[in-house]
């Protein structure tokens, strides 16, 4: 259902530029969340009855709501110390919202405080207008006291489940404060250049007459000082550049991919990986994906780049149905996964996740892998990869494959065993794994 503030009918109508607007419908889609909801969908939700909504705007709610979710788990714990119990919702995460945006914006503390109270007054009758009005005051007045103490509790400090910290902790001792903080900032921006229409130097040459300045990575990937919106990339809607983060950019090389091969795509969606594979060499490329409005993407990236693959709608692991009986050359298995290394771009997930659901996510890769692996040619190559950064969805699962099936021998990546990108300032968190099967 569409999202709205949830309005007394006494209650002036918050003006739309406002920031009490923007408070508002941030807490709407953040008690949303809290309720279970996926972020992308309710803010399709938030937009589709308001087409009009100008950028600044639709800007606004996002940067509040994001920045609050990632700051996950840090306004509830001071909530904690001023509050004896949760209020409801959305006034609760109103309150979320406006602790964040005091810690962002502490010169602004007098708006931001006056503006959660303007916005609390059109929520369950204005009822805990004052309540909302208190808790802020107390907050800035206490403020030293409660970040010393949000700073030493750890799901507070590090923004993160409790069960999220001792699993990234365990398995990445020596960077895991450097991989939670990595999670609780605004991500970067990286370009992958089409090589059939641009060169990195031209693509660079084109960002800075732009006024944009970018850095250029090996391989030609060029991460910018800021991100900006796509309207804003010269090159974009011509198809010579597309927005990937280095990471990712790092899975189609891999796969070394020669024209005339035979490829599949098997979890495609939106396209990027497939698009640069097609960048690459003239290959007779199959994508897929199970969701069938996320198949559709695939063919709008690749009409937006002059590329063309055949795109289906369909379960891998379902391959009696999808299948022709010809063996591919090279498979790209960017199976689904837990999205840890790229939480900071989806901070729902934090709120959404459990501990088990890593579990459910490994049995459902394995089921992938044992079937792609039947459709892979002898002698050829397939690239196991995901966005996440906990073991039992990468080093745990591609030794697992390997130990069950004679005919897999695993390829080094630049003298591993495999390949973990960990979330860093300058891209996010992948994992790639190269299998050769036996000829």
């Amino acid at each position: 259902m569409p999202i709205s503030p949830r309005r007394s009918s006494p209650a002036r109508p918050l003006p739309e530029d406002s920031l009490a607007h923007a408070l508002c419908c941030a807490a709407e889609l953040i008690a949303r969340v809290a309720g279970g909801a996926a972020l992308t969908d309710i803010l399709a939700d938030l937009w589709v009855p308001r087409p009009a909504t100008p950028p600044a705007v639709r800007g606004a709610i996002q940067d509040l709501t994001y920045g609050t979710l990632r700051d996950y788990g840090r306004q509830d714990f001071i909530l904690g110390r001023l509050l004896d119990k949760s209020l409801p919702e959305p006034v609760q995460s109103l309150l979320r919202v406006a602790l964040h945006r005091l810690d962002v914006r502490p010169d602004s503390a007098h708006t931001v405080v006056d503006q959660a109270v303007n916005a609390a007054a059109t929520l369950l009758s204005g009822r805990f207008k004052g309540v909302v009005n208190g808790v802020l005051r107390n907050a800035l007045r206490q403020s030293a006291t409660l970040r010393y103490a949000a700073d030493a509790d750890l799901v507070a400090e590090m923004r993160h489940p409790p069960w999220w910290i001792r699993r990234v902790r365990d398995q990445h001792p020596q960077d895991w404060r450097n991989v939670l903080a990595a999670g609780n900032v605004h991500p970067p921006m990286a370009l992958r250049v089409n090589r059939r229409r641009s060169t990195p130097e031209a693509a660079a040459a084109e960002l800075a007459e732009a006024g944009l300045s970018a850095r250029t990575w090996p391989g030609g990937a060029l991460l910018l000082e800021r991100p900006v919106p796509v309207v804003r990339i010269p090159g974009f809607a011509e198809g010579r550049v597309s927005v990937q983060d280095i990471g990712a950019q790092a899975a189609a090389p891999l796969l070394d991919v020669a024209s005339g091969q035979h490829v599949l795509d098997a979890c495609a969606a939106p396209g990027g990986k497939t698009a640069h594979l097609l960048e690459l060499a003239d290959v007779d490329l199959l994508a897929l994906d199970a969701d069938p409005q996320r198949a559709r993407r695939i063919d709008e990236n690749l009409q937006r780049l002059g590329l063309s693959a055949r795109v289906m709608a369909a379960d891998c692991r379902a391959i009696d149905r999808w299948w022709d009986g010809r063996p591919f050359d090279r498979i790209l298995a960017d199976v689904p996964c837990s999205a840890s290394g790229v939480v900071r771009r989806h901070p729902d997930i934090k709120w959404l996740r459990r501990s088990g659901d890593i579990g459910r996510f490994a049995a459902q890769q394995a089921e992938i892998l044992d079937a792609l692996w039947q459709v892979l040619a002898p002698g050829g190559k397939m690239l196991y990869a995901t966005c996440s950064v906990f073991r039992e969805e990468n080093q745990d699962q591609v030794a697992r494959f390997a130990a069950s099936h004679a005919d897999c021998h695993r390829l080094t990546i630049e003298g591993q065993t495999d390949r973990q990108f960990l979330p860093c300032a300058d891209h996010d968190g992948f994992f790639y794994a190269l299998l050769h099967k036996a000829a």
